[in-house]
């Protein structure tokens, strides 16, 4: 059985396959095995990149984190799913990150 690329599925597939895996993170906290929990958890913030339209991360601007609330990211640039930029606060090292984490500043207001 070979495996579908995220980018090869059409968006029901890949609400389909999210869903498998948010449950398959879902039995592993429950059953206390963390490193399952981390990669299940992974891959759907993964397959959710590819649902998320990347012309709405804007380079230069500026994001939430939904997994880490409370910190900002600067985007600088943007390639495949990813966005690369710097946390405001952080060491300044660039790092990338899924767009499916970043949240627009103004959601909510």
């Amino acid at each position: 059985m070979s495996e579908k690329k995220y980018s090869d599925m059409t968006e029901q597939e890949l609400r389909t396959e999210i869903a498998n895996l948010k449950e398959k993170a879902r039995k592993a906290e429950q059953l206390g095995i963390v490193n399952e929990y981390a990669v299940y958890e992974r891959k759907a913030t993964m397959a959710q990149a590819f649902l998320t339209d990347p012309a709405s991360i804007k380079p230069g601007e500026m994001y939430r984190i939904s997994s880490d609330p409370g910190m900002f990211f600067q985007v600088e640039y943007l390639k495949g799913r990813f966005a690369w930029g710097y946390r405001l606060g952080g060491d300044k090292y660039e790092e990338a990150l899924p767009i499916s984490l970043l949240m627009p500043l103004k959601e909510g207001k």
